[in-house]
């Protein structure tokens, strides 16, 4: 009897003991559930101080119970809060440390989900083919769990960016398959948004009658009005144009003012400029100006509000084709001045991102590193050094110092002697540009006067032969903009489709501590070999490779052009002239290359001898 009392009171404390560890874990895990949905609601609501205060409850969970899936979360919320305030690099790096916790964890809905998030970001900064490398990446770590409404958001988002570049039969595959991983019922305003893209695709390219199937399957969907307002009057508009388009005109103007009414009962500002364009160009077309300049003032009223670039253009672009005089030209004005601020303005955000996206990469690397090292350095002992070996050790140091004293005097002699034949190319270079190109401008115009046409446009091509002549002779500064972004720079804006250009090595190495003269040379070279394969190799691909080992800088550049007969072709003033400015630098230029498999160039300059 004592002993089923004493085996019955430790079976009560167990089971007391197992409850409320079980109800801890439980309220903590609902705590955080909670906190999870709040946050979204709050995100959903633009609502950046609920949000906030949401974000750092999650960090409290994980100070307090080291739960990694709440930072991973933490991170998360922290990116978001960035996207509402629109600063994309800090929203790119908080999303990609919470892909990297969530993939530690396994988690593979969640890195899914970020790099999702990080694909749309770089879709919004113009990044289209960094979109598409992202979206598939994503692709890996949803396909195999199956979650069918981020694979159907995955596949229209890939739909998107292919379309942009332009590749039209992948833009319709995945606008398809993104329809066939979802439904109306899974996720009704994913499915609605797909069938308007297919729709809008075949619209922009002149279909108008397939275009017009689309947007009439989504208007069909059972109570769309009330339940996706939204929806409905973007698919009713983008109807109503493809109707016009095709000369169905009849109740174009009563679907564009059905539209309008939606859009401003729901506050849908930043889309009203579109409808009211639309109604513009709907009574341009029937001449009735008056009606057409009222809606085109509203539509760039509302542009302006909103800050929608795209529609703020087109309102400017038609008010100067529906004014007269000194009007018309100020919208022009207008026109041309904001077009070339957006253009600045994006060029500066995708450098910016790009920047964010290197560095982030370059830190990934750096801690991997620091891991190893860390690891190595536990494993190692302190031994004792011999009296010896110091004085060994002490002697061996002072003549490396005394060697080393005497190949840096040499090379800072061989820099100065760079330099100044940098001046004198510099010199040359600007008296070209404003001397000689000047008297030759001259003379061209009098030989025009003259009627002489023939020898003036022979003149012309002499004196942008000059022109040309004395921007390569030109220098080039890293004081004001560094050589990292001079290369980016450089790379960008000779990048296209049909001319790729890849760079490695370019961020993993501090480009502060080399010399200025070195970096010319560099910068330099990559332009001739940019420059020569464009005009020259026939090429669509370069691969520059940068790296710095045991005192040496390196520079391979590759591409997949004609290429040459190394044993017959003769070096042209582009190479000789990089061949002296390596040599300068006691540096060696190799050159190898065969008809048909394209042209190396390899570069090695010693850092200080």
């Amino acid at each position: 009897m004592a002993f089923w009392l004493y085996t019955n009171m430790y079976s009560r404390l167990f089971f007391f003991l197992f409850f409320s560890l079980y109800t801890f874990f439980s309220f903590s895990q609902n705590s955080k559930d909670v906190i999870i949905k709040k946050g979204l609601d709050a995100y959903y609501a633009k609502d950046t101080i609920e949000l906030k205060k949401n974000t750092y409850e999650l960090l409290k969970i994980f100070n307090k119970d080291k739960d990694s899936s709440a930072l991973a979360k933490y991170y998360h919320y922290k990116a978001l809060i960035h996207k509402i305030q629109f600063t994309g690099d800090s929203t790119y790096y908080y999303y990609h440390q919470s892909k990297n916790i969530s993939e530690k964890l396994n988690d593979s809905s969640a890195v899914g989900g970020r790099l999702l998030s990080i694909a749309v970001l770089q879709r919004n900064t113009k990044d289209f083919l960094g979109s598409q490398i992202t979206s598939i990446q994503a692709l890996k770590f949803l396909e195999p769990i199956n979650s069918q409404k981020l694979l159907a958001t995955t596949y229209n988002n890939l739909g998107i960016v292919s379309e942009e570049l332009d590749q039209i039969d992948s833009s319709l595959k995945y606008y398809k398959k993104s329809l066939e991983i979802n439904n109306l019922n899974n996720n009704p305003i994913e499915y609605l948004y797909v069938l308007n893209n297919l729709g809008f695709l075949y619209q922009k390219r002149g279909k108008h009658n397939k275009a017009i199937t689309y947007f009439q399957k989504g208007l069909n969907v059972d109570s769309i009005i009330q339940k996706f307002p939204n929806h409905y009057a973007l698919l009713l508009e983008n109807l109503a144009f493809s109707n016009y388009s095709i000369g169905k005109k009849e109740n174009v103007l009563q679907q564009y003012n059905q539209v309008l009414k939606i859009r401003k009962g729901l506050n849908n500002f930043s889309d009203i400029p579109l409808t009211l364009i639309n109604i513009s160009n709907y009574y341009k077309d029937n001449n009735d100006t008056k009606k057409a300049l009222f809606h085109a003032q509203e539509a760039l009223k509302y542009a302006k509000q909103t800050s929608n670039n795209k529609k703020w253009l087109e309102a400017l672009d038609n008010l100067s084709e529906l004014t007269n005089g000194s009007q018309s030209k100020q919208y022009l004005k207008d026109y041309i001045a904001l077009n070339d601020s957006l253009f600045q303005k994006e060029r500066i955000q995708k450098n910016q991102f790009a920047k964010i996206r290197y560095e982030t990469e370059k830190k990934e690397k750096e801690n991997v590193q620091l891991k190893i090292d860390n690891e190595y350095q536990k494993q190692q002992t302190i031994i004792g050094w011999l009296v010896a070996a110091s004085i060994l050790l002490l002697f061996g140091f002072s003549v490396s110092f005394f060697t080393f004293r005497r190949k840096r005097l040499l090379f800072e002699a061989q820099l100065q002697k760079a330099s100044a034949r940098e001046q004198e190319r510099k010199q040359i270079a600007k008296s070209l540009h404003d001397e000689v190109a000047g008297d030759l401008r001259m003379l061209h115009q009098k030989l025009e006067k003259s009627q002489l046409f023939e020898e003036a446009s022979k003149l012309n091509d002499v004196k942008e032969n000059v022109r040309n002549l004395s921007h390569q002779l030109s220098s080039v500064s890293f004081k004001k903009v560094p050589f990292k972004d001079q290369i980016i720079n450089l790379v960008s804006d000779y990048f296209s489709l049909d001319f790729r250009i890849k760079v490695n090595g370019l961020q993993e190495h501090d480009w502060t501590q080399v010399n200025s003269a070195i970096k010319r040379l560099l910068y330099l070279s990559i332009r001739e070999s940019i420059q020569n394969c464009k005009k020259y190799a026939e090429a669509n691909l370069i691969t520059i490779d940068f790296s710095i080992h045991k005192k040496y800088v390196f520079l391979s550049i590759a591409d997949n052009g004609t290429g040459f007969d190394t044993t017959k072709s003769k070096k042209g003033i582009g190479l000789r002239n990089l061949q002296e400015r390596v040599e300068e630098l006691s540096g060696t230029l190799n050159i190898e290359s065969e008809v048909g498999k394209g042209t190396q160039i390899h570069i090695q300059i010693p850092l200080n001898a």
